[in-house]
């Protein structure tokens, strides 16, 4: 590079002299930041204590795929209907306490009980009537009503089985029946004969197990 006269020699000492600043105020900032760099990693380093870095296996962690929802509900219901599988095998006589109404109680419980329960100290909150079904359509309905009111914290129902006027011989088949199958359910606490305002002969007042919180 030529240069004509004393006035562009100033001028090109002063560009030199503006890059060379240039360049210094670059790496006095680079240095900067490295020096901070290194405070944090200081700082970290005292913070934590010794580490050591862990070497990589090369392998891949894959997460396990999710468990399938169990059918918790499906095999609740199933469960149920197992314990619905009521025998009309079951002699239910043997267990009726001999009064003028063969009245029942499970063990333990007081003959107070019966006595409350036929009194009416306990209102009744739900009734189920099983006029006019089948047997095994009783059975079903029976314990499905006795489940379903336990379940919802109730605790006396009335259970209308008939007098038994429209069977054959006029005898209350049903009637038994009923009885056999309460005394299966250990929802069921005691039962007895309803007051004649509530049904008498043609249905049971029931107390059921207090269900557990």
């Amino acid at each position: 590079m030529k240069v004509h006269g004393l006035s562009e020699l100033k001028q090109l000492q002063k560009q030199l002299q503006a890059q060379r600043q240039a360049r210094a105020a670059q790496e006095a900032a680079r240095q900067a930041a490295e020096r901070e760099r290194q405070t944090r990693k200081h700082l970290f380093a005292n913070a934590v204590g010794p580490v050591q870095p862990l070497r990589s296996s090369g392998h891949r962690h894959l997460r396990p795929a999710p468990a399938l929802p169990l059918p918790l509900q499906r095999e609740r219901d199933e469960q149920a209907v197992m314990l619905e599988a009521l025998s009309d095998e079951f002699d239910a006589e043997t267990l009726l306490h001999t009064d003028e109404h063969l009245s029942f109680r499970r063990p333990g419980m007081g003959a107070d009980v019966v006595r409350k329960l036929r009194a009416g100290v306990w209102s009744i909150q739900r009734q189920i009537d099983l006029h006019g079904l089948r047997r095994d359509e009783a059975r079903e309905a029976l314990g499905q009503f006795i489940r379903e009111t336990h379940k919802a914290g109730l605790r006396c129902v009335r259970v209308v089985h008939g007098k038994g006027l429209g069977s054959p011989g006029r005898m209350p088949v049903l009637k038994g029946r009923v009885h056999s199958w309460l005394i299966q359910k250990t929802e069921v606490m005691a039962f007895v004969q309803a007051r004649p305002v509530d049904g008498g002969a043609g249905a049971l007042v029931v107390l059921l197990r207090p269900r557990r919180a």
